[in-house]
């Protein structure tokens, strides 16, 4: 029983050590349609209300903590807004009649701030992927492959500079160069939600509906994987979403649609041992599909920009 409970302490005093400097931001709906920035046990340091509820609508499924402190997010599948800290919209994009698209029944379910400041949008149902300055100046597109253009999810780019565009049908993740040539993909054969290439190659993939998240190769050979119930704990696994590689090699796991009883986001090492668990339900509710971890300096740098608004 004392080793036990030394084993307990050294546990939590590890976690602590790990998480000490870590903030999360959240951005949920189904109900609750709230932006967040929380501390790592899920104290909520800045919160903004958004229009969803209002609005009816159930689905935030992408958001970004960008460098300059403001929030890429959205508040319907047809916006793509940024938000200050001092809680100031500064962008404004309206993806149902932008560019061409009045009519044709668009939605958004993943964009991104690129290097060069334009908003990069992944367009389901037109299909296209679009670069916006922030005028909202069409710069740059090309067509996702026909077939897995109506249900995109999460999108993300690779150190190579390609884009990993995930279908929920039928069910697979596309690499796309920058001109939209099709130079890899995976069927997954599940609603998948999203997917990264880590530091080793390997693309690691949140299967949605699938309940589990996997590691391929290159070559298409699963070398890791997490499926139904995380080995060694009550965790279970439900809507999987968003991930997260962080520099020592674990992983950041999106558990979305898992109840009360399960953490809406954890970290798991390489040999499959949980080291930190999100679970604040009362704050996201059962839709938390999109989340960004910040660890080390990037939490430090918005620790300081929170600070500077208050």
């Amino acid at each position: 029983m004392h080793s036990r409970i030394l084993g307990l302490f050294a546990f939590l005093l590890t976690a602590t050590f790990l998480h000490a400097d870590r903030l999360v931001l959240v951005s949920a709906s189904y109900g609750k349609n709230i932006l967040a920035i929380t501390e790592a046990n899920g104290d909520v340091i800045w919160s903004h209300k958004t229009a969803g509820q209002a609005k009816g609508h159930a689905g935030h499924h992408d958001v970004h903590m960008l460098s300059n402190g403001n929030i890429l997010f959205h508040e319907t599948w047809q916006d793509v807004k940024e938000i200050t800290l001092s809680k100031k919209i500064v962008m404004d994009y309206d993806c149902a009649t932008a560019n061409g698209n009045a009519g044709k029944g668009v939605n958004i379910h993943a964009f991104s701030r690129l290097a060069n400041g334009q908003t990069q949008i992944v367009e389901s149902g037109v299909g296209r992927v679009i670069n916006v300055d922030s005028a909202g100046k069409l710069k740059h597109s090309f067509n996702l492959k026909p077939g897995g253009t109506q249900n995109s999810r999460w999108a993300r780019a690779t150190p190579q500079g390609t884009l990993l565009v995930c279908s929920e049908q039928p069910g697979v993740v596309t690499e796309y160069d920058k001109k939209g040539k099709v130079v890899w993909d995976y069927l997954i054969k599940t609603r998948v939600f999203g997917a990264i290439r880590l530091k080793n190659g390997n693309t690691l993939i949140a299967s949605g509906s699938g309940n589990s998240v996997v590691e391929v190769t290159p070559e298409k050979k699963v070398v890791w994987e997490i499926k139904g119930k995380v080995p060694g704990t009550n965790i279970e696994l439900k809507w999987m979403t968003c991930l997260q590689e962080r520099a020592n090699g674990n992983f950041i796991v999106g558990n979305c649609h898992a109840g009360p009883n399960n953490p809406q986001i954890f970290e798991i090492t390489r040999d499959k041992k949980v080291v930190w668990e999100f679970n604040e339900f009362e704050l996201v509710g059962n839709g938390l599909a999109c989340w960004q971890v910040l660890d080390g300096k990037a939490a430090t740098r918005l620790r300081k920009q929170l600070a500077a608004v208050k």
